[in-house]
């Protein structure tokens, strides 16, 4: 039986029938598309299709005589012998006639007597919807019924009331005392929640936990889930906040979902929930520890206050705290530095906090005694002056460092924040030994002289370097400061998802440029030649404003920063602008620091709708409210073009989103799309390449990513023309370094990833394959174990990598069989990793057997395990010294390897 066909998308089983169907339309002259179901789906479409069949059969047997429910019973065993031969159990079969197991207690539970527990309304294999209709049951009512039979309950609510709370608190109360788990995570956002509510939650002995940083996380959500022993776990999503209007006679929508019809639903609850607990976002409620601090915290959203200024927190002089994404900064810091490399360099997104980061590190090494003097240097005097202030705020101290720029000069010059230019004028007066830490910020700029000079002559005790962007247009390292290492990682994507920074929605725009006469030299467009194409463009300009018009909310009210190829180009579309009906102005290196600035600040009070600029405001400069970016030229550079979408990330008053319009023409064939859309999303070629065709599922929270139709082919089309010369470039990279490069040489000179050269494990993408293409490797190696070296990339803890080499490359004849304790478990999950997951466990030997017969693949695996051990960023303890199962925090493990820890494994 199907039903009749209609345009539009299906995800329907293919029948005999419905094939009749498709064969009919077909024949009419209709398209059809069919596929293979994808294994990880088709065991639930095969089940579903036998469930409605069998419902239907159950449904419509007859009722006459009694006999119905034995019919069914009967049906249902039949299904049951024939699933035996697959694996059922034959004591699946059902007992009688469809009885059902309501409630069953432990003997020492029943005590002198026992009352029914409540049940929901809604049985607990139901999936419904609650709607808090007249004649409907109301969410406050069905919560209570659900609270007496759950084991542990969890609760996910932006707005804590009393008067939602006082609904259910008994019950609440009861059920911790029988020894149920009750966890809460709540929001001050708007100032809704209130203290009284979550002190009464505590009091009743449930664990609560709250988000104070609604700039970044603004917790909207509103969702319970009921965990039971019996598997029969129940979940309420919707829109009802734990408040007496939301709970009772609020036109509030809510879902019931049941784990029997949706387990994976309610698995991903319990997945996000458990994230969400252990982030540091969330932090423990004690109400005698942190009850001022919530009050303070509440009366500001009810208020309406962005904060306190720093003044007024140097008055007061309160303690400040590293936030959580530069707390993890700070570990890696200390990491780094117990393994030996005091040559630090931070990478952060613009906006995250750099330099907190670095006083608060400056901090910890003063409070350790092993530094005291400190030397923070910075090419402008806005981020000197910023400098100063978070460090005098960090030490509580308001009187901390001096100043040397301009005409200012440090007396004591034991703490002093100075300029690069200032620092160049004096080089040979300074004590090489003078200074324990030197800072600097925006080091990206540490590849010219004057930098070059400073930190040459320089012997700090600690060196730590920030930027967002440690990849320098010019091509030029900075890491040979920093033993080729970064220290901590934050890149803009991370950020992003951590709501660091205010969301993007990018639309890439199409437009009719032709850039492919336009000579591209060393990896860019001739800028003169670019500027010459787009001034009196006045086609694009239009096209340009047609864009504006469509893609932002109110343009007479944006305040953009649209980014131009030269001079001329950028006094053309100000012109333009200014024609259009939307007052602007273009600026360039040339153009007085004083009109910049007056142009920058008739911007920000809303007196110009645009600021056009060349070579100007890639750094350096704070524009939280520009709200509009446009990238009005190609840019060759992931370095600028970060640069450039940084300036409007910032947070401001009101901001809720960042409009950036990006014009795609048509470019040369060298010119690399995949370089920004890397930046932004992160991931290699291939994955970038995917993303774009799927147009970009999987994006940071409220970020969104549209590329125009004709602009998604342009750039799939470069991409693709990238992607499939890619293995032959790095295997030509290779040919041109010789035979004699080894993997962490090729990785400095080519400029790659090991996720570049291990981009595609499961086709052998390996460094011992690309020494084949290029014709180093004439020995066989099986392609099993080349497919095997990538799925070591994951491994980031140093007792892992230290027993795995010395497994495989060790002198060792000891084998994993007789191998005891940590070691025998550590041994097995390297025969995880390596493949073992097909394979009997009693064939572990003979993979390090196989390993061991190829010199090149025992070379290479050496070579990748030394490099990832050189990236790990945390400080990694075992969860139990005691156990013998190898797992410790802060490290990651694939499902086959915690099996494996575990010795789950079997025989198979």
């Amino acid at each position: 039986m199907t039903r009749q066909l209609h345009s539009g998308l299906y995800e329907d089983l293919l029948t005999s029938a419905l094939e009749a169907e498709i064969n009919a339309r077909t024949a009419e002259g209709w398209w059809v598309d069919v596929a293979t179901a994808d294994s990880t789906v088709r065991p639930e479409l095969l089940a579903r299709h036998v469930y409605h069949l069998l419902r239907r059969a159950l449904e419509g047997m007859p009722e006459e005589d009694g006999a119905q429910p034995a019919n069914q019973v009967a049906l249902a065993n039949r299904l049951v012998e024939v699933l035996v031969e697959y694996g059922a159990m034959a004591d699946d079969r059902v007992a009688d006639t469809a009885r059902l197991l309501l409630e069953a207690v432990e003997r020492r539970a029943l005590g002198g007597t026992r009352s029914a527990v409540p049940r929901p309304t809604l049985s607990l294999r139901q999936t419904g919807l609650l709607v808090n209709g007249r004649r409907d049951v109301q969410i406050a009512s069905e919560i209570a019924r659900e609270i007496p039979s759950a084991d542990r309950i969890d609760l996910l609510c932006a707005f804590v009331r009393h008067s939602g709370l006082r609904l259910f608190r008994s019950e609440l109360a009861e059920r911790v005392r029988e020894g149920a788990r009750v966890r809460v995570i709540a929001s001050i956002y708007t100032g809704s929640t209130e203290r009284r509510a979550l002190d009464a939650l505590v009091d009743l002995g449930a664990q609560v936990k709250v988000s104070y940083e609604v700039s970044r996380t603004r917790l909207h959500a509103k969702a319970w889930l009921f965990h039971r022993r019996s598997d029969l776990h129940t979940a309420y999503i919707g829109s009802s906040n734990l408040t007496h209007t939301a709970q009772v006679d609020g036109l509030e929508w809510n879902v019931r979902v049941s784990a029997a019809e949706n387990p994976e639903v309610i698995e991903r609850f319990a997945a996000t929930f458990e994230q969400y607990w252990q982030e540091p976002e969330f932090e423990d409620y004690m109400p005698q520890r942190d009850s001022e601090r919530l009050d303070h915290a509440l009366s500001r959203q009810r208020g309406g206050s962005s904060g306190q200024d720093d003044g007024l927190l140097l008055s007061l002089l309160v303690d400040v705290a590293p936030k959580p994404h530069q707390a993890v900064a700070l570990e890696a810091l200390e990491a780094e530095r117990l393994r030996g490399y005091h040559r630090n360099l931070v990478v952060a997104a613009t906006g995250t906090g750099k330099t907190w980061i670095a006083a608060f590190d400056f901090k910890r090494l003063r409070d350790q005694g092993a530094c005291h003097s400190l030397l923070f240097v910075a090419h402008r005097d806005e981020i000197l002056r910023q400098g100063q202030q978070v460090f005098q705020l960090v030490l509580r101290e308001p009187g901390f460092g001096e100043r040397l720029v301009g005409g200012e000069r440090p007396r004591a010059g034991h703490h002093v924040f100075a300029s690069v230019q200032s620092l160049a004028n004096r080089i040979d007066e300074i004590d090489p030994d003078d200074f324990d830490v030197v800072i600097v910020d925006e080091f990206h700029h540490a590849a010219a002289a004057s930098y070059e000079r400073l930190l040459s002559r320089l012997r700090p005790k600690v060196l730590l370097g920030l930027t967002a962007t440690p990849e320098r247009a010019d091509g030029q390292s900075v890491l040979q400061w920093f033993d080729g290492r970064i220290a901590s990682e934050s890149r803009l994507w991370d950020a992003l998802d951590q709501g660091l920074l205010c969301p993007f929605h990018y639309f890439g725009v199409s437009d009719a440029t032709d850039l492919s006469a336009v000579r591209f030299e060393r990896g860019r467009y001739v800028p003169g030649e670019l500027d010459n194409v787009f001034t009196g463009d006045h086609v694009r300009a239009v096209r340009i404003r047609q864009a504006v018009e469509e893609f932002v909310t109110d343009p007479h009210r944006m305040r953009a920063l649209g980014f131009c190829a030269g001079i001329g180009h950028a006094h053309f579309m100000a012109r333009q602008f200014n024609g259009f009906g939307y007052p602007s102005a273009a600026l360039d290196a040339s153009t007085p620091w004083d009109d910049r600035r007056a142009a920058l600040a008739k911007l920000r009070r809303g007196e110009l709708r645009a600021v056009f600029a060349v070579d100007l405001f890639n750094e350096g400069v704070d524009l939280p409210e520009v709200d509009t970016v446009l990238m009005l030229r190609p840019t060759e550079s992931a370095t600028v073009f970060l640069q450039q979408l940084g300036r409007g990330l910032r947070w401001a008053e009101g901001k809720r989103v960042l409009t950036v319009l990006d014009f795609v023409g048509q470019v040369q064939r060298e010119y690399r799309y995949d370089v920004r859309y890397r930046a932004l999303v992160g991931g290699t070629r291939h994955q970038v390449e995917r993303a774009i065709e799927a147009d970009f599922p999987l994006l940071p929270p409220g970020c969104a990513l549209k590329l125009d139709r004709i602009a998604k082919e342009t750039v799939l089309r470069n991409l693709r023309a990238a992607v499939r010369n890619a293995r032959a470039r790095l295997a030509d990279d290779l040919r041109a370094l010789g035979p004699e490069t080894r993997l962490r040489g090729f990785m400095e000179d080519a400029g790659v990833q090991p996720e570049e050269i291990y981009a595609r494990p499961g086709s052998g993408h390996c460094f011992t394959e690309l020494r084949r293409r290029a014709g180093f490797e004439p020995s066989a190696v099986e392609d099993s174990l080349l497919k095997a070296v990538g799925r070591l990339l994951h491994v980031d803890d140093h007792e892992r990598i230290e027993t795995w080499r010395d497994l495989l490359l060790g002198d060792r004849s000891s084998k994993i069989a007789g191998f005891q304790g940590r070691e025998h478990r550590l041994g097995l999950m390297l025969f995880a990793v390596l493949g073992g997951r097909r394979q009997s466990v009693d064939n572990a030997d003979q993979i390090l057997e196989r390993v061991g017969r190829s010199p090149e693949l025992r070379r290479e695996i050496g070579d990748l395990l030394e490099i990832l051990a050189d990236r790990i960023r945390t400080v990694s303890r075992p969860l139990d010294p005691a156990s013998e199962v190898p797992l410790a925090s802060h490290a990651t493990y694939t499902l086959a390897e915690s099996a494996a820890a575990h010795e789950l494994t079997d025989k198979r």
